[in-house]
């Protein structure tokens, strides 16, 4: 009992204890005050006012508490008492009718059970009520400002419903029962509440705005965003055997069931190329957590960047991670800490950018303890193994090649991130470009110009082409064919936007290159000395020694990074790391200290047991810069192999017959730099045959097969660069086999056009098969160029839609060679059927054609054998024997 004289002579220990939480304590004690009618409605509205410090709101609610006499005062005991309780979330109580005929009263009698069934489910809650008319868009937006918990949000929509007397009420009692709850979090967390508050608004604030790739702008993620490819592989039952097969998944699946492959590891790995999108893809995931949007099953996010954890030199433990790079807890640190070791399926970390790191990951070394520091190495290791904070979700983004057999073991499930679709790249250029007439013009440029639009599904050339819209729309000039073009662009608008403006409509001629040379070749060497170090973040110090200057800074290439170290200067880094290989190329190329002597020595050097590509930069270079530390040249045999891949297609662009003319009137004379071409043909023509003769010879009575080798598509992707008929005609001179296999190489529409460009000066037809891979609709455009050398081609798991397939068969029609086409697991539907039944009717030499709709899925047991003839037989899939029918005199056999 407590009587109203007691309350009022412990009045200033309650206000300790009702200003000691959050404010999301205080409101859940006004839900159960509300949910009793100790408080009405005018009550509620006086102590609910927006902007007020927690301790006017305390003492206004004692007093109207006190107002109400003995039992008042009673049930505020209670209800602090049950908001403290640390035990099962509310449940409801007493009677529930969802067809109430007064389902405001009814909601306020059970909102402390409404608001915890409602905690994780208000963004699908807000968008169904406003479907069907009983919420505005503004009010949405009011419901949803990023000030807000999750918990507030579902307050503030109750609140609506008892306000509004348009039938909200009656929805949300009707919807309300059957969602799941959420786990509460007690009041005695306080310190936690504050925390989770703090951290959501760090995490917001980093993610809220998308900075450009050159950092001059600020972009609304919300406004800007669009979705990439985002697959997994689940399993799938395929004529009686099981394969595995892509699904696509939305972001807010990404901790779905879908393809887990180990149930008991906590990792979620996220591949792509370099480009793809894979940081912006997290930042969108923290944005989504922090603004109460998705992913609310976490009360922990902690986002954290492998490329300045690397840059770490001293012991961390897994607190000072957390707490030390990530946000501080002003109060309570042990008790926060605690309880995140005492929840850990509450916490999610994610980890951008593992291929930046060095090492590579092992399972040797445990480290167990919380608190005891070691190498951040270490601990991430332990993290991901489980050994530390065990059942936390970790979510790990890394370019493919850099994700070893080992780490796969420890995860849970692998996603890969694919790029754009035509429809994302069309989205992606209307929404940086509200203008229509722009959009329209470059949509249609990416359409017509097939080179370009193959590079177009990667983000980072996307923002190249959104970037360069001006010069690509307003100068009569050759659209980019390959990489190297696009980089030169990119070079050209900001080498024009550094420049007086009187310059700027002479293009990226010997006169704007040689005025800033020193410049360039300032960030090359830079570029170079971080690609050889494995160090994409550098320093003040690092600058200095690099002769990099503000005036250098200032051309736009180095941005800053978040300091990962309190207290220092935020050091630099490059903008995107294909613009650090591209420096480093250009200093390879264009420095004066690469004697052309030792070239034609160095390229006869052999190193047993090196790659062809690990041979060719070190080649070309070995006697280049000469630096305190050594020859840079010879440190680039410790350059991260994807990396070297990068730059070795750089170096091989920028020698290329189209821009050699300008780099030589840079520096460099022109013989000498026909030299160095001449040496980077004979390496890269050498490294192919030396590829080409390491094939095994065939079975006796079976075609030669080939499988690409590591390294075997960036060799190929370099002769692109270079953009000479001859030379891929002589390099392919030596390849000799009847099947040529490239599964699981990372093949995008940009590969595709190389190998196009290559493979068609093939003297002999082959089998190509290019099975799950990235290939799409852009990318079987950039196969057709090759399509006459090939006898058969395996597309399986492409993401292949109809448009694609009438493409290539329609192409496939004149090719007298082609025989046969895979096209399993690919996004084809039964549009694609009459195409495909005319390449059936028309070539008499076909032979089998394998694919799968939606009409066979339906019969899976049904085969199709016809013919057009009585000597030869031909399969097809169960969708178009009727069409079959009807375009042919075939005889059908059904099995």
């Amino acid at each position: 009992m407590c009587s109203v004289d007691d309350f009022q002579a412990q009045r200033s220990q309650l206000v300790a204890l009702l200003v000691s939480g959050s404010l999301e304590g205080f409101e859940s004690i006004l839900d159960w005050l509300l949910s009793w009618e100790v408080l009405s409605w005018e009550d509620y509205e006086g102590l609910h006012l927006p902007g007020q410090p927690l301790s006017h709101l305390a003492r206004s609610l004692l007093d109207t508490v006190w107002n109400k006499g003995s039992w008042g005062c009673q049930k505020l005991i209670a209800a602090v008492q049950r908001a403290q309780a640390d035990g099962h979330p509310p449940e409801f109580h007493g009677c529930w009718d969802p067809h109430s005929l007064h389902p405001a009263r009814d909601l306020q009698s059970h909102r402390p059970a409404v608001v915890r069934r409602l905690y994780n489910h208000v963004e699908a809650v807000l968008d169904l009520a406003r479907e069907q008319g009983f919420l505005s868009q503004y009010e949405c937006d009011e419901v949803r400002l990023p000030i807000f918990t999750s918990s507030q949000r579902a307050r503030r929509l109750l609140d609506l419903a008892t306000v509004k007397a348009n039938g909200l009420a009656a929805f949300l009692l009707q919807h309300v029962q059957d969602l799941p709850v959420a786990p509460s979090l007690p009041l005695q967390a306080t310190e936690c509440q504050k925390y989770i508050s703090k951290l959501r608004t760090t995490v917001s604030a980093q993610s809220r705005f998308l900075s450009t790739y050159d950092g001059v702008e600020n972009l609304c993620l919300e406004d800007i965003y669009t979705e990439n490819i985002l697959e997994v592989r689940t399993e799938a039952g395929m004529a009686g055997s099981s394969q595995k097969s892509p699904t696509t998944l939305g972001l807010e699946e990404l901790f779905s069931t879908h393809g887990n492959v180990n149930e008991d590891a906590d990792t979620v790995l996220v591949v792509g190329e370099a480009g793809s999108g894979k940081s912006t893809l997290l930042q969108r995931l923290h944005l989504l957590w922090a603004t109460g949007r998705d992913f609310q099953e976490f009360l922990f996010v902690f986002p954290f960047s492998c490329r300045q954890l690397r840059c770490l030199a001293k012991s961390l433990s897994l607190r000072m991670l957390l707490f030390e790079h990530c946000c501080w807890p002003d109060v309570g640190q042990q008790d926060v800490f605690q309880f995140l070791l005492d929840h850990p399926d509450r916490v999610l970390l994610t980890f951008d950018g593992f291929d930046e790191f060095k090492f590579r990951f092992t399972d040797c070394e445990r480290h167990c303890s919380p608190a005891d520091p070691t190498s951040v190495q270490t601990l991430l290791f332990n993290l991901l193994q489980g050994n530390l904070l065990k059942n936390a979700r970790k979510v790990l983004t890394s370019r493919p090649d850099s994700v070893s057999a080992l780490l796969r073991k420890y995860v849970r499930t692998e996603c890969h991130l694919r790029g754009f679709s035509e429809e994302g790249i069309e989205l992606y250029l209307r929404k940086h470009h509200p203008e229509p007439e722009v959009a329209d013009r470059l949509i249609h440029l990416l359409q017509t110009t097939s080179a370009l639009h193959g590079l177009c599904h990667l983000p980072v050339f996307l923002w190249m082409v959104s970037r360069c819209h001006q010069e690509l729309l307003l100068q009569n000039r050759e659209s980019p064919t390959t990489t190297t073009d696009m980089y030169l662009l990119i070079l050209q608008h900001f080498l024009l936007h550094a420049s007086p403006l009187d310059s700027a409509s002479h293009g990226l001629g010997p006169g704007l290159l040689r005025g800033r040379l020193p410049t360039l070749l300032h960030l090359g060497r830079l570029a170079l000395w971080g690609l050889t170090r494995c160090r994409y973040v550098f320093s003040v110090q690092q600058l200095q020694a690099a002769q990099v200057d503000p005036d250098d800074i200032s051309l736009g290439f180095l941005v800053r990074t978040q300091s990962v170290v309190p207290g220092n200067a935020a050091p630099l880094e490059f903008l995107h790391i294909t613009f650090q290989c591209f420096f480093a190329a250009f200093y390879l190329v264009v420095s004066a200290d690469m004697p052309t002597a030792s070239l034609r020595h160095l390229f006869s050097c052999r190193q047993p047991g090196s790659s062809p590509l690990a041979r060719l930069l070190p080649m070309l270079c070995i006697q280049g810069s000469r630096c305190e530390e050594g020859c840079e040249a010879a440190q680039l045999q410790k350059v991260e192999p994807h990396n070297l891949h990068i730059t070795a297609a750089f170096l091989a662009g920028l020698l290329s017959q189209e821009h050699r003319g300008l780099l030589a009137q840079c520096q460099l004379s022109e013989t000498a730099l026909l030299r160095r071409h001449a040496c980077a043909r004979r390496c890269l023509a050498r490294s192919l045959r030396k590829h080409f003769h390491a094939i095994p010879s065939a079975v006796p009575g079976e075609v030669k097969s080939m499988h690409a080798m590591p390294g075997f598509v960036w060799l190929i992707r370099s002769l692109y660069e270079m953009q000479e008929e001859q030379l891929a005609r002589k390099a392919v001179r030596g390849l000799d086999v009847g099947h040529l296999k490239l599964t699981f190489c990372s093949v995008g529409p940009a590969e595709c056009a190389a190998l196009a460009f290559v493979l068609r000066h093939l003297r002999r037809p082959v089998a190509l098969q290019l099975d799950h891979n990235s290939v799409g609709d852009i990318g079987v455009e950039q196969l057709l160029p090759c399509l006459s050398v090939c006898k058969a081609l395996y597309l399986r798991d492409n993401n292949i839609s109809d448009r694609g397939i009438c493409k290539l068969i329609e192409c496939a029609l004149h090719c007298e060679q082609l025989q046969k086409l895979a096209l399993f697991n690919n996004k084809l539907t039964d549009g694609c059927a009459h195409s495909m039944a005319r390449l059936l009717a028309c070539k008499q030499n076909f032979l089998a054609l394998r694919t799968v709709s939606h009409f066979e899925l339906a019969f899976p047991d049904v085969v199709v054998v016809f013919a057009l003839n009585a000597s030869r037989k031909r399969s097809v899939s169960r969708p178009f024997f009727f069409l079959c029918l009807q375009v042919s005199q075939a005889v059908l056999y059904v099995h």
